[in-house]
């Protein structure tokens, strides 16, 4: 699960899964870039501008209490190929397909 410290050290992680030959699969993309297996969760840039125009509009007079809460819109599936081979996995296809990008 994402927290402070899994999210400060992706590199720390993904070496002790790879030590281990683990799967690693993440809810941020930035692990499977640092060579984690895959990811699906939400696109934290994204959600950068929403929370801005929240900002925005606390600091033009509005309560917080009163703003209503947002869920993410935008999910991101990504897949990484290499760490895939180096682990002897075969991905589907459809999954392939389905991913927004494939690190290969």
């Amino acid at each position: 699960m994402p927290d402070a410290f899994m999210t400060a050290h992706p590199a720390e992680v993904n070496a002790v899964a790879d030590r281990y030959r683990l799967p690693l699969v993440s809810a941020y993309r930035f692990y499977t870039e640092h060579g984690g297996l895959l990811s699906y969760g939400i696109s934290i840039t994204d959600n950068y501008p929403r929370a801005a125009a929240y900002a925005d509009r606390i600091l033009k007079g509005e309560k917080p209490s009163e703003l209503p809460v947002q869920a993410p819109v935008k999910f991101q599936l990504v897949v990484n190929l290499r760490t895939a081979k180096a682990l002897g996995l075969e991905m589907p296809p459809s999954l392939l397909a389905r991913a927004d990008e494939v690190i290969e």
